[in-house]
């Protein structure tokens, strides 16, 4: 376990600033209120002292005191956790900054570690996911207790309506509002944890990056509350497709976003395109029409195609345009046409 303590304090001013830099990016993409960055630091400072209990002082992991079989626990992590959910909350954050804090120092680890080479192993990255799952429960907990007594002090009724707001508020801050898929920020933290597996485990896996055609036409046309109920339809077509370990996400307006993980080979990652474009070609009922919407998609594979998840998406996208181009409705992307097209 003291890899990765030691990584964290080493990297702890780099991770900060990396973590400041997501917030004040995503500030600027919301146009709303400003989140504030001083609740990074906390939870950093939170993350490495878990990690020291955890370690304990004379380096023995502590027994499994969980009654979740299989996972190792010390109840002093859970105090820990619990002390940095009430810090953030009595400094005026919303559960959701909170949860968005764990999701950014989660994405920042992982880029990092992947770009110096950290050899930490998957147990201690298990650990550290633990960490922050604790602390996020802990900080839905103190959530959900303090509108309790805001609302009645230990009525169970306001407790529970408590934390299904709380779980409200965690859904609204990972997934889009129309069609529930996860949203581009946990679809970004789910390819950064996908690409430093298949670097492990020297997998490949695609990033497929979907447009619909002539989608614009729908909402010129029939109005946008039948775009938006067809966007609906199509997601969960597109979720229908998704295994446990791969990810889709609606990237805004008509775009989706799907990482396949360890595809075994370009003719497996066609066979799904192909059917996820089949199915989505499929005629559905709007507004008391019938539409046929075709997508068009674009691949990118990793290692080959990118090393990062920014690259992988952007090569998808080229990819894309290049399937929409030549209506061919599917396409890998292809460095060497892309520098014939820029020359």
């Amino acid at each position: 376990m003291g890899v990765l303590h030691d990584f964290l304090n080493a990297n702890r001013i780099l991770l900060i600033e990396r973590c400041q830099g997501m917030v004040a990016s995503r500030s600027r993409r919301l146009d709303s209120h400003p989140e504030l960055a001083n609740g990074i630091p906390i939870l950093v400072d939170q993350i490495i002292k878990m990690l020291m209990i955890e370690r304990g002082s004379d380096g023995v992991r502590h027994p499994d005191t969980s009654s979740e079989p299989g996972r190792e626990s010390n109840p002093d992590v859970g105090s820990a956790a619990t002390l940095h959910g009430r810090d953030l909350l009595r400094e005026g954050y919303t559960i959701e900054q909170v949860i968005r804090d764990y999701g950014d120092l989660c994405q920042a680890v992982t880029n990092l570690a992947v770009e110096l080479g950290a050899t930490i192993s998957a147990n201690e990255f298990r650990t550290f996911n633990r960490c922050l799952d604790d602390a996020m429960a802990a900080a839905v907990t103190e959530y959900s207790q303090q509108n309790s007594q805001i609302v009645l002090s230990h009525n169970e009724a306001a407790l529970a309506a408590a934390q299904h707001d709380a779980r409200e508020a965690r859904s609204r801050a990972l997934h889009d509002s129309l069609t529930g898929l996860p949203n581009r920020e946990l679809f970004d933290d789910r390819l950064t944890h996908a690409i430093a597996l298949a670097t492990r485990h020297q997998w490949t896996l695609a990033v497929m990056f979907l447009d619909l055609d002539r989608f614009k036409d729908i909402n010129d046309v029939h109005g946008h509350s039948a775009g938006d109920a067809a966007l609906k339809t199509i997601a969960q077509r597109l979720l229908y497709h998704v295994r446990d370990e791969d990810t889709v996400c609606r990237n805004g307006g008509d775009e989706f976003l799907y990482v396949l993980m360890n595809p075994r080979g370009p003719k497996n990652i066609e066979r799904v395109a192909n059917s996820v474009l089949k199915t989505i070609a499929q005629p559905l009922s709007v507004a008391n029409t019938e539409l046929s919407i075709k997508p068009s998609i674009g691949i990118a594979m990793f290692p080959e195609h990118g090393a990062s998840g920014d690259e992988l998406i952007k090569n998808a996208d080229a990819a894309m345009y290049g399937a929409k181009r030549h209506s061919r409705g599917i396409a890998f992307f292809d460095r060497l046409k892309v520098r014939e097209q820029i020359a």
